[in-house]
């Protein structure tokens, strides 16, 4: 996902993008969601969070 798609989420979710980093912006999103804050970080490719919109980005 690009960083202007990133961007277009969050101003849907009326969060100020700023200077934030891709990585920053999505974790910014999955709290405003309601969701762990947990972008980037899987470790040995695995994840638990089955519904997460950012799951593909973040072990591909």
């Amino acid at each position: 996902m690009t960083i202007a798609n990133v961007k277009a989420k969050a101003k849907e979710l009326d969060i100020k993008s700023g200077k934030m980093t891709k990585d920053e912006l999505i974790k910014q999103i999955q709290r405003q969601e309601g969701n762990f804050d947990c972008f980037g970080t899987a470790s040995d490719n695995y994840c638990d969070q089955s519904d997460c919109s950012w799951r593909d980005d973040c072990l591909g």
